[in-house]
């Protein structure tokens, strides 16, 4: 119930939003980027509203990197980044807020055409992970929880250090569709517009991550009512059904934090 009434009032925001049209300067990263890319000209068509979408990881040294996109001082009004990497930035003072918007689930691909290996138990998924040749990962949330985490918890951390390698700013299902990993592993919604790869399956329980991805404004925003409109809009049950079909779960009336 709370939940439903919290949704009810962030979709009023939009219809509040005035006639004024602003530009809204969005940097996304790639988790929520195909859901954002479909309910973006929804919400401008809605509210009159320009965005200009770009598009980096929540972490790393990249050179589109959000932190790294702050340290050079980019005009931007809001960013849709893992959770924890916009927690850092409410924190550091960067950003005014956070909502979160929907979780994510990592996944595995491989080569369209190459035999499709079993990781629905986490044996399983050991095993694949010891017979493959090389393995890809994301340089953002679910790549440093495989790099930092999972390969310790299967305990398969020495074995696979020299083959698996980290993806930076490149989506990794772009790397197994070339033939330059045998197997990848990324949020699912990262890995479904790919083509040139079927998709394995998501990582087993036991080994399964979930990152919550989340918007806010950044301090200094140039058009930030309108942002929070459309954090709004991206919270609310009208965009849950989009979210959902792009591979991840919506937190629809998500509390800002």
């Amino acid at each position: 119930m709370l939940r439903a009434l919290i949704a009810s009032a962030l979709a009023m925001l939009i219809a509040a939003g005035g006639a004024r049209a602003d530009e809204i300067v969005v940097v996304t990263s790639g988790g929520l980027s195909a859901a954002f890319k479909i309910l973006a000209p929804q919400f401008e068509k809605q509210t009159g509203h320009h965005i200009v979408m770009e598009w980096g990881p929540s972490m790393g040294l990249t050179h589109d990197a959000v932190p790294q996109r702050l340290a050079r001082g980019e005009k931007m009004d809001m960013v849709i980044m893992a959770g924890y990497a916009l927690g850092e930035l409410v924190r550091r003072g960067q950003a005014l807020d956070r909502t979160e918007i929907a979780t994510s689930y990592i996944g595995a691909v491989v080569k369209k055409g190459a035999k499709v290996p079993d990781i629905s138990t986490v044996m399983a998924l050991k095993a694949t992970l010891m017979a493959a040749d090389s393995i890809a990962y994301s340089d953002s949330a679910s790549g440093v929880y495989i790099k930092n985490e999972m390969f310790k918890k299967l305990g398969i951390e020495d074995q696979v250090r020299d083959k698996a390698h980290m993806i930076p700013a490149t989506p990794v299902a772009e790397i197994v569709a070339k033939g330059e990993a045998e197997i990848g592993f990324q949020a699912l919604s990262e890995l479904l517009p790919t083509p040139g790869v079927t998709l394995v399956g998501l990582l087993p329980e036991g080994a399964q991550h979930t990152t919550t991805f989340a918007a806010g404004v950044i301090k200094g925003a140039q058009s930030p009512d309108a942002a929070h409109q459309l954090i709004a809009f991206l919270a609310s049950p009208a965009a849950a059904e989009t979210i959902r079909s792009t591979g991840m779960e919506p937190l629809v009336g998500a509390a800002v934090k």
